[in-house]
């Protein structure tokens, strides 16, 4: 996942990521938000990576994304603003979210946050034990978020976990421009 304050260039990240991952596109207050979306695809898709926009569809649709990616607030039956081959993934914090964005349509989740985050200092964490619970009982895939790095990515196996998504854990370890 992008995020603007700690990676105003996303591009080199998504150059080191391997194919078969994703970008969500957040980046949220970039003026040329539809520009870098843009760039992005063109980078990533003969990567076979996917671009996701976060939190807006017409967006995505008009940049041609792969896919829309909605907070847990907006996850309400957005799949029908979608075309058929795109992905919708929302954010979740809760099984009942989890129930909630299996209902709307989303192909799948972010279940978040696992453990402690930079972004979210001193918040609550769900843990792995109960990301574990949850996630094999989900509706839908989930991937986890938050606080979750390649020294500790370990601690998710056997956790239903689909894969992981991070804002920090992959970006501190590359050597981009920040």
């Amino acid at each position: 996942m992008t995020d603007s304050a700690r990676l105003k260039n996303p591009l080199p990240a998504a150059r080191a990521l391997a194919p078969g991952s994703a970008v969500i596109l957040r980046h949220y207050d970039d003026k040329n938000r539809a520009g870098l979306a843009r760039q992005l695809i063109a980078l990533c898709r003969p990567r076979h990576i996917l671009v996701l926009v976060a939190g807006d569809a017409r967006l995505a649709l008009s940049t041609g994304a792969d896919g829309l990616h909605l907070p847990e607030a907006m996850m309400a039956r957005r799949r029908q603003l979608l075309r058929p081959s795109m992905l919708l993934s929302v954010a979740a914090h809760s099984p009942k979210s989890l129930a909630k964005a299996a209902k709307a349509g989303a192909d799948f989740a972010l279940l978040s946050p696992v453990l402690p985050t930079k972004s979210h200092p001193g918040d609550s964490t769900i843990g792995i034990l109960r990301f574990a619970a949850w996630a094999l009982r989900a509706p839908l895939a989930v991937y986890a978020m938050g606080g979750i790095n390649d020294q500790n990515v370990r601690r998710l196996g056997g956790s239903g976990a689909v894969g992981w998504a991070a804002i920090e854990g992959l970006s501190k370890n590359l050597d981009v421009a920040r």
